[in-house]
C-alpha cells in the first residue's frame, strides 16, 4: 500500500477481494475483504483479545462498532444482540461497501454501515466496541475518542483494546483524566500483549460524587 494507509477514506490500492474463513460469535462463517482495509488475511490479534474478553452486548438499543474495517466486531454484535442496531463506523468507503456486503450475506439486517458525519447527531449508544486505529497518531486518536465517547448512554460501557507496546497504559492515563465526571476508567483484562480498556459512563454526575477510576 505505500504511504497509504487503512485508515484512508478512498484506498487507491488495488482491491484483491477474497474470501476468508472466520468464526464471528461462535459461527464459523466466510465473509469477504479487500486489500487497503485493515487486517483482510485475518481476524487480528487485538480484535481477537477484545471479542474474547468482554461481556455480551446489550440486548436492544444502538451499538457502536469504531473504526470497524471489514467488520469483525460489528458482524458479532449483530449475531449477539439481534434485536439492537449494530453501527459500523470508518471512514474508509471500501471498508464500509465490505461490512455492508458481510451483513447481507451473513443475514444481518441490524447493521448499518456509516461515514462519521453520518451517523445522527441524536443517536447515543448502549455499548461501543472499538480495536481504535493506534497508528493515526495521538493528536487524532485523541480527538476520536473525545468525539466518541461522551455518546454513550447512561450506565453503559465503551470497550477499547490496545497493544501494550502502543501506548495503552498511556492512553488508559490520558481517558481517566479526560473523561473522569461521572465516567470510570479501569482496565479489564491483558492478553496476548493487548490490553483491554473499559470507559463506564455512569450517568448525570453530582456535584458531590466522587470519581471511582
Amino acid at each position: 500500500m505505500g504511504s497509504e494507509h487503512y485508515f484512508s477514506a478512498s484506498p487507491s490500492s488495488a482491491e484483491n477481494l477474497r474470501r476468508i474463513q472466520v468464526t464471528l460469535a461462535g459461527r464459523p462463517v466466510e465473509v469477504t475483504t479487500a486489500g487497503g482495509v485493515f487486517s483482510p488475511a485475518h481476524i487480528d490479534a487485538g480484535t481477537g483479545v477484545l471479542l474474547a474478553n468482554t461481556p455480551a452486548p446489550p440486548p436492544g438499543g444502538n451499538l457502536l462498532d469504531l473504526g470497524c474495517g471489514w467488520g469483525p466486531i460489528a458482524l458479532s454484535i449483530a449475531f449477539d444482540s439481534p434485536h439492537a442496531t449494530v453501527w459500523a463506523v470508518d471512514v474508509n468507503e471500501r471498508a464500509l461497501d465490505l461490512v455492508r456486503r458481510n451483513a447481507e450475506e451473513l443475514g444481518l439486517p441490524n447493521v448499518t454501515a456509516a461515514l462519521p458525519d453520518d451517523v445522527p447527531d441524536d443517536v447515543v449508544f448502549r455499548g461501543i466496541r472499538s480495536n481504535p486505529p493506534i497508528r493515526v497518531g495521538k493528536h487524532e486518536l485523541h480527538g476520536l475518542l473525545e468525539r466518541w465517547i461522551p455518546r454513550l448512554d447512561e450506565r453503559s460501557d465503551a470497550w477499547f483494546v490496545v497493544q501494550r507496546n502502543l501506548g495503552a497504559d498511556s492512553l488508559q492515563r490520558w481517558l481517566a483524566a479526560t473523561f473522569h465526571s461521572g465516567y470510570s476508567v479501569s482496565r479489564a483484562a491483558t492478553a496476548r500483549g493487548f490490553r483491554v480498556l473499559r470507559v463506564r459512563r455512569h450517568g448525570t454526575p453530582r456535584t458531590d460524587a466522587v470519581d471511582v477510576v
